[in-house]
């Protein structure tokens, strides 16, 4: 029997978590949202929100000249992510992409995004990525960059 099957037949629920606060990322990315952003339902459709999430982490490493999308030896594959929706977003408001880095490991990291509402103190969504960087033509994971790593240092909790 599946977890959530045996939660469900037992009627106890996984705790859900909670919105994090501004204070617990260490960088932010103004995103503007845009008409298109809207579904029908008139709140940003959930795909979007993982676009913004690509966003701000790819920004802060070209930034810093850690990632080079062209011609790096090195990129990141994303190998796990996910997103648990609070309050929903909506054009025309400006979202603030908080990010910072739950777990450096030797080839890998794990991302946490948290998205801001205009100047809500509140994550309207919080998610993550795992990237693991790996070799551009082998694909083979390899040792994080000391500029890099130095980079994502800073990102720490």
């Amino acid at each position: 029997m599946s977890r959530q099957a045996d939660d469900e037949s037992t009627g106890a629920r996984a705790a859900r978590p909670r919105p994090l606060a501004r204070t617990d990322f260490r960088h932010f990315l103004p995103i503007t949202t845009r008409w298109m952003d809207n579904d029908v339902y008139g709140h940003v459709n959930n795909v979007v929100y993982y676009s913004y999430f690509d966003t701000v982490v790819n920004r802060y490493l070209i930034e810093r000249g850690v990632l080079d999308i062209q011609r790096g030896a090195v990129i990141g594959l994303v190998v796990e992510t996910g997103c648990h929706y609070f309050t929903p977003l909506a054009f025309p408001q400006t979202v603030h992409a908080g990010l910072r880095v739950a777990r450096l490991g030797t080839s890998s990291v794990r991302y946490e995004i948290g998205l801001f509402a205009d100047e809500s103190q509140q994550a309207a969504a919080q998610g993550h990525f795992v990237h693991v960087y790996v070799d551009r033509e082998s694909r083979r994971p390899g040792p994080l960059a000391p500029p890099l790593r130095a980079a994502l240092r800073a990102l720490a909790v």
